[in-house]
């Protein structure tokens, strides 16, 4: 049992021993979706960078805000790459508020995280959930439920929210977004959440080095950097901003006594022309 929930067959294999990404964020969070293993891990983070629990509410909350303002311009269709465990204000019910009806496909690889997804999920029309590995695009994007629920001939929203900083240099970020990009019909959007290097040097070390023991490693990247992984899309004002910068709203108001730097990731959304 997890957080109250019974893993079957379909999660055999998993190990609670070893730190999980989508389980520390969980953490993070405040869920209860987690084992020892994460909570050590994470207390580890959390000593060094204390501000990183505001930092998981920052980024859920700009997921949000960029949902919203790509429902606002039009798009009715989501696809929603290393979704993470459900929590509250996922991406179907945010778009829902602005444009009812709106098709939405959840994608993640852990296998604990399509139990939780489907369960909630069931009753949900317009919503699909898919195991899919970021580093293979071209099977997620011809995946039957995807191309089912997704007409990549029209605008579509793709979420890369805080998944991009797993994908390691030599598995070729540039070129898995390329994928994406290139079958995505002008006037859509791209939505990035990425963990920086440009700040505090300490909690970037600590972070890089507790997560290299987790399931996935973490490859945080320079400004610069982050910025390439947007090439063919054009930056939506403000551009690429710390968390609390991107069209900053009164209700999800986060304080980073610090400065917004303190955030630790940088977002931005593009549209593809």
């Amino acid at each position: 049992m997890i957080g109250g929930w019974r893993l079957d067959e379909e999660t055999r294999g998993f190990d609670p021993e070893t730190p999980n990404v989508a389980r520390l964020y969980d953490y993070y969070l405040g869920g209860k979706d987690h084992f020892p293993a994460d909570r050590e891990a994470a207390e580890r983070i959390l000593a060094v960078a204390p501000e990183l629990r505001a930092a998981a509410r920052a980024n859920r909350a700009f997921l949000g805000r960029a949902v919203r303002h790509l429902a606002e311009a039009g798009i009715r269709q989501f696809l929603d790459i290393g979704t993470g465990l459900p929590t509250q204000e996922n991406v179907h019910q945010v778009a829902a508020k602005v444009a009812p009806g709106s098709q939405v496909v959840y994608v993640d690889l852990d296998p604990v995280v399509m139990v939780h997804a489907r369960a909630l999920l069931a009753d949900q029309g317009g919503t699909a959930v898919i195991q899919g590995d970021l580093r293979k695009p071209d099977e997620i994007l011809n995946n039957p439920e995807v191309t089912r629920a997704i007409d990549f001939t029209r605008p579509v929203g793709v979420l890369l929210v805080a998944v991009m900083h797993f994908i390691a240099e030599s598995e070729r970020p540039q070129e898995i977004i390329a994928t994406l990009r290139d079958a995505m019909a002008p006037g859509s959007y791209l939505v990035v959440s990425h963990g920086t290097s440009d700040s505090r040097a300490a909690a970037a070390d600590k972070g890089t080095e507790v997560y290299r023991n987790a399931s996935a490693a973490l490859t945080l990247r320079s400004r610069k950097r982050i910025m390439e992984l947007f090439d063919g899309f054009d930056l939506v004002d403000p551009g690429l901003v710390w968390l609390p910068e991107w069209h900053p709203e009164s209700a999800d108001t986060i304080d980073f006594i610090d400065g917004p730097e303190s955030s630790l990731i940088l977002c931005g959304v593009g549209r593809k022309a």
